[in-house]
């Protein structure tokens, strides 16, 4: 899945994504570009438990 966050503006906010959904799959893969602010996730979980998570966290995601 692609996510586009676009309060993701720096280094920090790219490893809190990360935590975030590592947080629930912690064997997920997550790819990010900071430059066009794009989290690609490999994950067993659902793209809505997800982005629920990362809103929760102050990440609003919207799928690509």
């Amino acid at each position: 899945m692609k996510l586009l966050i676009e309060n993701m503006t720096c280094g920090g906010c790219a490893r809190g994504v990360t935590a975030t959904i590592h947080e629930i799959d912690p064997n997920a893969k997550v790819d990010i570009d900071l430059a066009t602010k794009v989290v690609s996730v490999e994950s067993t979980e659902s793209i809505d438990k997800i982005t629920n998570a990362l809103a929760e966290d102050g990440f609003p995601a919207k799928s690509q």
